[in-house]
């Protein structure tokens, strides 16, 4: 009988390509692949590790998996396991730890548990390693797919806990990045993403220079790519040159996600980001320059230990100055093992709770305003898989704007919408006819 594997994926979108990739591994060894509201014979956890809210979502996970079929292998990979192998292993739940690396060989460790006890497969990811190679094929249910091409940080910010994680830099060859490429167009995906743990670095360790821009260009040219998406970048690698570049290509989203953390130069100095309030300013003002209404995005932490009221009136007001489509807000959460966590003047909670609720609406409101201009444009949107219950279908435009699509057909993927309202969440319209 044809085992069962089940997947809960916490945290990036690099956690997210790399359950794929161990998706495709179970099926070519003949597992059957459920969701994990289903009882499966295995269930792998992939695990995140950025806030202690991470580690809680990802234990309750890996206990709800053997309350759903207490005769199931539990297995429990990636950033957690990779940081905190003890507590995990504590978890009496559990049958099979694996870290940041060794995913490749998932299937074959799952098939070597005897019922024996905890098997723990981590390794130390700060000592020199390859990049591991990982892929897919193919993503069921999925209108554009994220393709992996670096791991590991090098950065060691204050405050976060992913290179202890992941390790240092390890960049994919680009031939390999382009051959994967090309398969998952084959397999009809027209919007590609390419991602990683710090995306700006890849090529670093391969010592090619200008290797993430050569790279975008490569793809840029493949028949049948319609939009090709880049994850979260560090503002210092848009140079005038690249920014000029990007401005060539046809396939090249105008959608940016910038990572900012503050808009406060001191701030940004104790959390050890490499770059000032000014660089990033000069990073957007060359995509607006190089690109048609670029749509910038962003990551912010409040409360970052030592942040003084002034402070944070200089994000508020460096907020409005960039004047953002979104920005994920969060309040600054200490993770052991990291210097801020060791800081003095740790902020209070009910401050830190507020000032997130204050920027919170300012970002709201932000994206209200920005959607407006929007309105009575007819836009290319290409449609999601999920219909909403109104009965519209959910898409996104180029620059990644969510629209709710009314009259559209089962089999659309492309379509142009008359774009007729909005609300704070997204655009609404409908197919022209």
């Amino acid at each position: 009988m044809q085992k069962r594997v089940a997947f809960h994926t916490l945290g990036c979108k690099v956690n997210q390509y790399e359950t794929e990739s161990m998706k495709e591994l179970f099926e070519r060894a003949d597992y059957q692949v459920v969701s994990d509201q289903d009882m499966a014979d295995i269930y792998v956890i992939n695990t995140c590790t950025v806030t202690k809210l991470s580690d809680r979502k990802s234990r309750q996970f890996i206990r709800r998996a053997k309350r759903k079929n207490p005769d199931a292998k539990v297995v429990a990979v990636g950033c957690y396991v990779q940081v905190a192998e003890e507590e995990v292993a504590a978890i009496e739940e559990i049958d099979l730890l694996l870290g940041t690396g060794h995913k490749q060989e998932i299937v074959e460790r799952v098939e070597k548990l005897t019922g024996e006890g905890l098997r723990s497969v981590v390794t130390d990811v700060m000592k020199p390693h390859a990049y591991e190679g990982m892929t897919i094929e193919t993503l069921d249910e999925k209108t554009r797919a994220f393709v992996k091409i670096q791991d590991g940080c090098n950065q060691f910010c204050t405050y976060c806990i992913i290179p202890y994680a992941r390790g240092a830099i390890r960049s994919r060859k680009s031939s390999d990045v382009i051959e994967e490429l090309k398969r998952l167009i084959a397999a009809g995906y027209e919007e590609i993403v390419l991602t990683g743990i710090h995306l700006a670095s890849y090529g670093l360790d391969l010592q090619e220079k200008g290797a993430l821009i050569h790279l975008i260009e490569e793809a840029d040219q493949l028949p049948g790519l319609r939009r090709l998406r880049l994850g979260s970048l560090e503002p210092k690698w848009v140079t005038e040159d690249v920014a000029r570049r990007l401005g060539k290509l046809k396939t090249m989203t105008p959608h940016f996600h910038l990572s900012l953390q503050s808009g406060s130069d001191s701030v940004l100095a104790r959390m050890n980001r490499r770059y000032t309030t000014t660089e990033f300013t000069q990073a957007v003002r060359l995509l607006r320059k190089s690109i048609a209404a670029p749509r910038f995005t962003t990551d912010l932490i409040v409360g970052f230990p030592g942040e003084t009221e002034a402070e944070f009136i200089e994000t508020m007001a460096y907020v409005e100055n960039i004047r953002f489509a979104d920005i994920h807000v969060f309040p600054y959460s200490p993770r052991a093992g990291t210097p801020a966590a060791e800081f003095a003047d740790q902020i209070d909670g009910t401050i830190k709770a507020e000032r997130a609720k204050i920027l919170s609406a300012r970002v709201k409101s932000l994206r209200e305003e920005i959607f407006q201009t929007y309105l009575k444009a007819t836009k290319e949107v290409l449609l999601e898989k999920q219909w909403l219950p109104d009965g519209s279908r959910l898409g996104h435009l180029a620059d990644y704007t969510p629209v709710a699509v009314l009259n559209t057909n089962p089999d659309d993927q492309w379509v142009e919408v008359r774009i007729k309202r909005a609300d704070g969440q997204r655009l609404y319209g409908s197919v022209e006819s």
